[in-house]
């Protein structure tokens, strides 16, 4: 899934590929892909694109006042196109969702798609007024990398295991499956413990594991090509998907708890104590 670091990698490239383009059309090839209808999208014909930006992992393409949101879910990616010949999309061609195209000035001949992989569909595209005219948007927390963050006051009281807690959208925003192990491997904490009952050091090595680790991605996602963030981000993984490798920290041997639609890794050393972890269908959580 793509998370903030990679989606504000994109949002950096489209501003640098989009910002000054005209919208030349919007084509679809999914009937489930938008979830708009007021304004229509045929209303972005002939408008220009003023600006990309991000709101925790949805990418917002501002368009003369209008606001294409976009947001990739699991599976979901941009493909950019420096030449789109003149054929047309088909409903349900494969993993294409939607097509953008621009007219950089020389004909509707650039733009990116949308793509979405596998059967399980969740991405989501929006056309809306103000971007907090989409419900997940307005239901953001705060970006962790934003100048007043701070962790504190979001951990006091929450009853909440720690890998659920960081990837809460309502909470946080912009964290997902592998940054959140990553990050609570980084502060040495494991996914199950329960946030409230962290005492201070532990709550300031969060905090400081949380930025730490997505100032690092965000620097290393800037300024690769779109086609090559997703191998980039798996290889700068230290315990998220690397089950059965060892820790970079301390040589462990890094674990995975599976659920029935998503795993998570951590080091039982650095994290643990040297303990197991078990699923909900095989034992109860260790704290």
């Amino acid at each position: 899934m793509p998370e903030m670091p990679e989606v504000d990698a994109l949002v950096a490239f489209l501003r640098e590929k989009a910002v000054g383009s005209v919208v030349a059309e919007v084509e679809l090839a999914s009937f489930s892909v938008l979830k708009t209808y007021d304004p229509p999208v045929t209303a972005l014909a002939g408008l220009q694109v003023t600006d990309v930006a991000r709101h925790g992992k949805f990418i917002d393409l501002d368009v003369d006042g209008l606001h294409m949101v976009i947001h990739l879910a699991k599976a979901g990616w941009l493909r950019w196109a420096d030449a789109f010949t003149d054929k047309r999309l088909k409903m349900g061609n494969g993993p294409l969702a939607a097509r953008i195209r621009l007219d950089a000035g020389d004909g509707p001949h650039v733009g990116f798609d949308v793509t979405e992989a596998g059967t399980r569909k969740g991405l989501a595209m929006y056309l809306v007024r103000e971007p907090t005219d989409v419900p997940g948007v307005a239901a953001l927390g705060p970006d962790p990398l934003a100048d007043v963050f701070e962790l504190a006051p979001l951990v006091h009281g929450r009853r909440m295991q720690a890998k659920r807690f960081l990837r809460d959208q309502k909470i946080i925003a912009g964290i997902g499956n592998a940054y959140s192990d990553e990050i609570l491997h980084a502060a040495q904490l494991s996914p199950f413990a329960i946030v409230a009952d962290l005492d201070d050091r532990e709550v300031a090595r969060l905090e400081s594991a949380v930025r730490d680790v997505l100032t690092e991605a965000l620097t290393e996602a800037h300024g690769k090509p779109a086609a090559e963030l997703k191998d980039d981000k798996r290889s700068r993984m230290r315990v998220h998907g690397r089950t059965g490798q060892a820790c970079p920290v301390c040589g462990d041997t890094v674990a995975e708890v599976t659920f029935s639609d998503s795993s998570l890794q951590y080091c039982p050393t650095c994290q643990t104590g040297g303990k197991s972890l078990k699923d909900r269908s095989t034992s109860k959580f260790l704290k």
